[in-house]
């Protein structure tokens, strides 16, 4: 057990743009945490709905940042003075004790550089159902990414790299793995709930397909920091497929299972087709 927790206050970073649906659920998610030194800070990029007014009944820092998440997370990093930092979307729903695991894993157990929280996907729509049974087999794989790090760490390597739009979660750790010399990754067991109910499948192929403007600039800093496995892994559709077909449970679920296939395929093809479309206008 953590013995002063004035000492080890936690800096909970969201961002937000038009999120006036979800977060409230994300927010009281936060006030309902067992551990209790937290500080919520809402870093908006000119909402047109009400999500500003929301974040200001629950905290007083609510700022205004863009154009990307990378630069509203690291708005704040630069201001922020506590022992550890938080990024949580503003869809998320945090079941009590996610806050609470993080700082006793980190506090008592031994070399820890950042923490992974699984994530499921919550809502009755047919698509989120494919979701959620994908994000199922990501739990301790090569591609889930870190949330809960040690905020000295997050600025010895200056946070997010601005000029990406995706697979930002997956560089900060690289980061840290290459430049600190620290690989020691752990997870905890309370999950993270993720209301995505407006997302649809053109919504999903549409935000994928934006992404790909990211993805030469991701595998060039990749390559700059020398961590090219994790690299690979995370744009590799082979690595992907293997995830899942490794997994005996994978098998049990055909129709889900042939939908995720589906699912993965046109979400690297709609990356694929923006770096055809980029080269194309050059």
């Amino acid at each position: 057990m953590y013995k002063n927790t004035s000492e080890l206050l936690v800096s909970i970073i969201i961002p937000t743009y038009n999120s006036a649906s979800t977060l409230e659920i994300t927010l009281s998610s936060i006030q309902k945490q067992t551990y209790k030194n937290i500080e919520i800070i809402v870093v908006d990029n000119n909402s047109r709905d009400s999500t500003k007014e929301i974040a200001f009944k629950y905290t007083n820092a609510v700022y205004n940042k863009w154009p990307e998440r990378t630069a509203q997370k690291n708005f704040w990093l630069e201001k922020s003075q506590w022992k550890y930092v938080f990024f949580v979307d503003s869809d998320m729903e945090l079941t009590r004790e996610v806050v609470w695991e993080c700082v006793e894993l980190f506090e008592n157990g031994g070399a820890i550089w950042w923490i992974c929280i699984p994530e499921r996907s919550v809502w009755e729509w047919f698509f989120v159902q494919i979701r959620d049974f994908e994000r199922s087999f990501y739990d301790g794989s090569s591609v889930e990414s870190a949330r809960f790090f040690s905020l000295e760490d997050v600025k010895t390597v200056w946070g997010f790299e601005e000029d990406l739009i995706f697979f930002e979660e997956s560089l900060l750790p690289q980061k840290i793995e290459s430049r600190l010399q620290k690989s020691c990754k752990h997870r905890i067991n309370n999950y993270i709930h993720h209301h995505e109910w407006e997302i649809n499948f053109w919504k999903w192929l549409s935000k994928k397909f934006y992404y790909g403007k990211s993805l030469d600039k991701y595998k060039q800093k990749v390559q700059e920091i020398w961590i090219k496995e994790t690299g690979n892994n995370q744009m590799g559709i082979i690595n992907r497929y293997m995830i899942f077909l490794k997994n005996k449970r994978f098998y049990t679920r055909p129709v889900l299972a042939l939908w995720v296939f589906w699912l993965k395929t046109l979400e690297f093809g709609a990356g694929a087709l923006w770096l055809a479309y980029s080269k194309i206008n050059k």
